[in-house]
């Protein structure tokens, strides 16, 4: 796993770290009045970007020094304190950032010369430079493809908004002033005899259209008037470097058909402005309007790259082709979704995941597999496989239960709904079970669990069969309608479920294979693995251990009100106690089509989106809220390609995996890959 993260690494620009900020600033008189400005100003910054789904947090004053001396002292670590500050009267935090020196004229390599357009700064040359050329028709990928660029750099873009009536005045009057100038040489013109457009410049009249369309603008298009500065400032251990590096740079630009120009005797002024203080100390600027300033904000393409030790694999960020790398504990609901159609990757990247997350993490593992297709990824990292069956002698009890099995302080509560929901799916029927029925069910759960909180042991835990009596016993004609339809499961060919747990489901991977147990038995067969999870859900919190939990075929469980309403709760419930369930599903349409759909999407901050079918596609688009462009990765997506939702974020991704390894034979699941994989067992 390792060789193909580190392989995928170097696809992208992973070794490169983005860092973006904003720096407002603001002029006022009195000290206190431009703090409360600046605070309220910064808040509406952070409210803006939530609305956006991106967030953005205050610097600290140690995070504001230590990118300060990320440009100034690059390459080195910062060491400070204020507490150095209050030991000595005379440092100031300048003395912490500024390299030893700046010379503002470098003598030149091979002359005495100066250089005038760059500078010396510790043990490295420096230079700012100024993009003065800007194409008409703008891409908004020139800053993406500037941090593309394989060696360090600071670019920042001061923008400056102009007061909508002083915008106005200003054009007026340049608009006025042309059109007195085209006047005079239409005048002058027809003095001479000669036509009166004679005497008009080529150029004023083009200038006179721009104007005249930027006052239209200015009025009837909401359109604002910005004083714009970019700069882009660059090192080099020495000239030879440096000179490559701004090369490099103009090179990019160039594709753009726009110029960076050099600014010679101003170095200083330069360096100063590229410094994150909201000052710029340069008279260089463009006006641009609200359409064009847009083009160059740098917040385009969202990365999710976190280097935490749990961090897992999801494959390569489609639009930079970086690593995703993230860690699902630290989202505020880690339940995840995985969707597709079959053959677009839904089994092999929940595999993928389960894999990367055995290695990475300390987390148990337990997978509800019907269509028995993670059984070897299980064997071969040596967990547990059950196989439930008719024909199995693997057994495990649906009355198994633990002190800790509920949060309330009787654990019973939410142990009796899980058998209410059992004997809905036994009893069946479009109205499933009466209220009375509920209730005998009820009364006979407290009093077949009683002896086992009396003297809790593997012993005195109830089976299948003690339901079944307690039944029998009760006056009322429901009981014994229920215990009826209970007698195939305890007495009868189907008593799989009649039998006390005689596996390891203390294994920290399981695998609950249930292909084997047919249509009629697959859905009941999904419900008590799911409560099994939940015992060891349970059992887990109480030590401070993590629990995943993967259901394919999730939308079985859906199908009926009693089943969805107990896997909703559940799924509700797992956040608070430790779990990461990850359902999946190929039957969008029947998993969408269940009223409590709604609260899985809500308590699901993961959603794995892979190939979807047309008429998934726009019921997922509006339940998630997904923009054309980004519905266009899911439509007629190849294998492992796809749109990844982590928290407020929605990324595409692709994920190609070598299918040259040992690790691909044992995750696949296409028949002719699987017979290969078995001929080289």
């Amino acid at each position: 796993m390792n060789r193909v993260i580190s392989e995928k690494a170097l696809q992208g620009q992973n070794g490169l770290i983005r860092e973006k900020y904003i720096t407002i600033s603001l002029h006022e008189d009195d000290y206190r009045k431009a703090q409360v400005r600046l605070l309220k100003r910064a808040e509406d910054i952070q409210n803006l970007f939530k609305r956006m789904g991106s967030t953005v947090r205050r610097l600290s004053g140690i995070e504001r020094l230590n990118l300060l001396h990320g440009i100034t002292r690059p390459e080195e670590v910062m060491a400070f304190s204020y507490d150095w500050l209050l030991a000595e009267d005379s440092l100031t935090t300048k003395d912490f950032i500024a390299p030893s020196g700046y010379n503002w004229k470098p003598e030149h390599d091979d002359s005495r010369a100066v250089y005038n357009d760059r500078y010396q700064f510790g043990e490295y040359y420096g230079k700012v430079l100024y993009l003065r050329d800007i194409a008409p028709q703008m891409k908004d990928n020139l800053l993406s493809l500037l941090s593309d660029l394989d060696f360090d750099n600071a670019i920042s873009i001061h923008v400056d908004a102009v007061e909508q009536r002083e915008a106005v005045e200003q054009v007026q009057k340049q608009l006025a002033y042309m059109q007195k100038e085209k006047g005079d040489g239409m005048v002058n013109a027809v003095r001479m005899n000669l036509p009166a457009y004679m005497g008009v410049r080529y150029e004023l009249t083009n200038q006179i259209e721009d104007a005249e369309e930027l006052l239209d603008n200015l009025h009837n298009y909401n359109q604002k008037i910005f004083k714009v500065c970019i700069l882009i400032h660059t090192y080099g251990r020495n000239n030879a470097e440096l000179d490559e590096r701004v090369q490099q740079i103009c090179n990019t630009v160039q594709q753009q058909t726009c110029r960076f120009s050099p600014i010679p005797f101003e170095q200083c002024a330069a360096m100063n402005s590229v410094l994150p203080l909201g000052k710029k100390w340069l008279a260089l600027e463009r006006t641009l309007l609200t359409v064009n300033t847009a083009i160059y904000v740098p917040f385009t393409t969202q990365e999710l790259f976190d280097n935490g030790k749990e961090s897992l694999y999801y494959g390569l960020n489609a639009l930079s082709n970086n690593l995703i790398m993230v860690d699902r504990k630290k989202l505020k609901n880690p339940n995840g979704l995985i969707l597709g159609t079959p053959g677009s990757g839904k089994s092999f990247s929940a595999k993928r995941e389960i894999c990367n997350a055995f290695l990475v993490t300390d987390d148990d593992i337990l997978v509800c597999d019907p269509e028995s297709e993670y059984a070897p990824l299980v064997e071969r990292l040596h967990g547990q496989v059950i196989h439930i069956s008719p024909s199995s002698t693997q057994y495990i009890n649906p009355m198994d239960i633990n002190a800790n099995y509920s949060e309330e302080d009787n654990p019973l509560a939410l142990k009796a709904d899980f058998i209410l929901s059992l004997c809905e799916l036994v009893v069946g029927g479009k109205e499933g079970l009466k209220p009375v029925e509920k209730t005998v069910i009820d009364r006979c759960v407290h009093k077949i669990y009683a002896p086992y909180f009396e003297h809790p042991c593997p012993e005195t835990v109830p089976m299948l069969e003690d339901l079944y009596n307690a039944l029998l016993t009760q006056d009322e004609p429901e009981a014994h309608h229920v215990a009826a339809a209970l007698e195939i499961y305890v007495k009868g060919s189907l008593n799989i479920f009649n039998h006390r747990t005689n596996v390891d489901i203390d294994n920290r991977i399981v695998c609950y294979d249930i292909k084997q147990l047919g249509k009629q038995l697959k859905k009941l067969g999904m419900l008590i693995v799911q409560d099994q999870v939940w015992g060891r859900v349970t059992a887990n919190r109480s030590v401070g251990k993590s629990t995943r939990y993967y259901a394919d075929e999730f939308h079985l469980l859906l199908k009926d009100e009693q089943t969805a309403a107990y896997s909703v709760e559940i799924w509700k419930r797992f956040r608070k106690w430790g779990g990461i369930p990850t359902a999946l599903t190929q039957n969008v349409k029947d998993l969408l089509a269940s009223p409590e759909v709604s609260n899985i999407f809500e308590n699901s901050d993961f959603v794995y989106m892979l190939n979807q079918a047309n008429g998934d596609r726009q019921i997922l688009a509006k339940q998630l809220n997904i923009s054309p462009h980004q519905l266009s990765y899911v439509t007629h997506s190849g294998e492992g390609e796809g749109l990844l939702f982590f928290g407020n974020v929605i990324l595409p991704f692709v994920d190609h995996f070598p299918k040259d390894l040992e690790l691909y034979r044992i995750l696949t699941t296409r028949l002719s890959e699987v017979a290969e994989a078995q001929k080289h067992e």
